[in-house]
C-alpha cells in the first residue's frame, strides 16, 4: 500500500542528496538580463533572453523552450511482467515501445498523483506500490522542466483504458528479457524513458 509520508520522506532524502552536486543560477554568476516571449501556444512556449556570462561575455540570443513537468512510470505486475505501451510518434515517425507517460496536469495535486492518473489513462492498470525512481531533464540547455521517473510494483488492471480522442496507444506485458532485448537493440528510442529503465537494470544487477 502506497504511504504518502514515507514518500515525502524520500523525496526530501533526494532532494538534499541532489543539491550537493546541482546548484542554481546565483552560484553560477549567469545573468539574464532581458527575456521575452517569442510564442506561446499549449504545446509550445519559446522565450529568448540575452544572458551574460561570468567573465562579462554576452549570449544576445539565447531561446529556451517552457513545458509543464513530465511523468513516466515503469510499471510492474506481480507476475513480474512490464506494462508497455506502443504508439506512433510523428517527429520521429516511427512505432516504438515506451513507457506509459504524459504531462502534470495543474489540477493534480502531485507528480505522483500525475502519474497514477497516466498509467490508468493509458493501459487501465493501478494499484501497487509506488516510489519516486529518478528526476531528469530532457535538455537541460534549452528546457525548463523535469521529468519525474516512478516505479510501481504489483500493478494490476483495474479498468480499461481511457484515451483521448487523439491518443492511439496499445497496451503490451513484456517480459524482463524482453525489455533487456528492447534496451541492448536501441530499440527505446525515448531517452526519458531509456534513462529509468537502465538505471533500474543497473540496481537490480539484472544486466
Amino acid at each position: 500500500m502506497f504511504r504518502p509520508d514515507s514518500y515525502r520522506r524520500e523525496d526530501m532524502e533526494k532532494k538534499e542528496k541532489r543539491s550537493r552536486f546541482i546548484t542554481g543560477r546565483e552560484e553560477s554568476g549567469w545573468k539574464v538580463l532581458s527575456s521575452e516571449y517569442l510564442f506561446r501556444r499549449p504545446w509550445l512556449t519559446v522565450r529568448r533572453e540575452c544572458l551574460q556570462l561570468p567573465n562579462g561575455n554576452r549570449v544576445p540570443e539565447y531561446y529556451v523552450l517552457e513545458y509543464p513537468d513530465w511523468v513516466n512510470t515503469i510499471a510492474v505486475t506481480r507476475e513480474g511482467q512490464f506494462v508497455m505501451i506502443r504508439q506512433f510518434r510523428n517527429g520521429l515517425g516511427v512505432t516504438a515501445y515506451e513507457l506509459c507517460a504524459g504531462v502534470c496536469e495543474k489540477e493534480d495535486a502531485s507528480p505522483l498523483v500525475s502519474a497514477q492518473r497516466e498509467l490508468w489513462e493509458e493501459t487501465g492498470y493501478g494499484r501497487g506500490h509506488w516510489r519516486e525512481f529518478m528526476t531528469i531533464s530532457a535538455n537541460p540547455g534549452s528546457q525548463n522542466n523535469l521529468t519525474h521517473c516512478f516505479l510501481a510494483t504489483d500493478v494490476e488492471r483495474i479498468s480499461g483504458q481511457h484515451l483521448e480522442a487523439t491518443e492511439s496507444i496499445s497496451v503490451h506485458l513484456l517480459s524482463l528479457d524482453e525489455v533487456k532485448e528492447l534496451l541492448l537493440a536501441d530499440a527505446i528510442p525515448q531517452a526519458l524513458n531509456a534513462a529509468p529503465l537502465w538505471k533500474y537494470m543497473a540496481e537490480n544487477k539484472l544486466m
